[in-house]
């Protein structure tokens, strides 16, 4: 994997709130991650969330809309935790170092990867926020994208909104039906202009979880696969909202408390 950072990057980064990294896969290390990625989805028979109910295309009570939100994409939700060749993937401590050299952070904690298909003929996904849906709050926490499929601006690559994760709080209207719903709570936002993020097969992107991001519709008889991580910086607390937590783990935890459960959220990089 090309998991190196330059500086240069890292300053786009910061100043755009996303960089693109392309053939951050080799052509070998793509054809493994398409194969690991979709072995592990079958062996899940749908199931989105591991110890939770629901499965693909169901409401869940993170998105909006179900019957529409089924044909934005198909999300299963931390394949790591049910499948050893995934957990080698997202555990591996080189792209902890790459997150956190983004970020600006000493510690990388996962805190759920994602599989996100876009079907044939798939509705867009509306402009919308990350980190407002999980359980801690932190204006660095940030997501890696990795393309399986050629993303391109026919099958529903992603766009950002650049700079907007410093004018964004932890508002947010969730991913609808409507692509500018996310400007009714950031209206100054509305007249920056977005920039379209084509990626071929291999490469990846980060963007932060509070830069204003969507995607197209999938205008092609293709899909477009993508493996995602969302990282969460060391040292977060519970801040009451459940997202991908059980109610077993929910019931032990009161707002404040230190997010620091390695069975859920491992440590994957911590600076020397």
């Amino acid at each position: 994997m090309n998991t190196s950072v330059s500086q240069s990057q890292i300053d786009y980064y910061q100043e755009n709130g996303f960089v693109v990294i392309e053939d951050f896969l080799s052509p070998d290390e793509l054809i493994y991650w398409r194969e690991t990625v979709m072995n592990a989805i079958a062996n899940r028979a749908g199931q989105k969330i591991p110890g939770k109910a629901g499965k693909v295309g169901e409401d869940d009570g993170i998105n909006n809309d179900a019957d529409y939100f089924s044909k934005v994409f198909d999300q299963l939700i931390n394949l790591w935790q049910t499948d050893e060749k995934v957990k080698e993937l997202m555990c591996d401590p080189r792209l902890g170092e790459m997150a956190a050299k983004l970020a600006g952070v000493d510690g990388i904690k996962i805190w759920h990867d994602q599989a996100l298909f876009k079907k044939p003929w798939a509705n867009p996904t509306s402009w919308h926020l990350d980190t407002p849906f999980w359980s801690f709050s932190d204006r660095r926490a940030l997501s890696i994208w990795i393309a399986l499929d050629d993303a391109t601006l026919e099958n529903g690559c992603l766009f950002f909104i650049p700079g907007s994760h410093k004018k964004t709080g932890f508002e947010n209207p969730g991913i609808g039906k409507n692509m500018d719903s996310i400007f009714e709570y950031y209206p100054g936002i509305k007249q920056i202009p977005s920039v379209a993020a084509p990626m071929k097969a291999g490469s990846c992107s980060f963007h932060n979880g509070l830069t204003i991001h969507g995607a197209n519709a999938n205008m092609t008889s293709g899909s477009r696969r993508a493996m995602t991580c969302a990282y969460m910086p060391e040292g977060n607390t519970y801040n009451g909202i459940q997202n991908i937590l059980t109610d077993a783990q929910v019931s032990k935890l009161n707002v404040g408390d230190l997010l620091n459960d390695e069975r859920q959220n491992p440590l994957i990089y911590l600076k020397k």
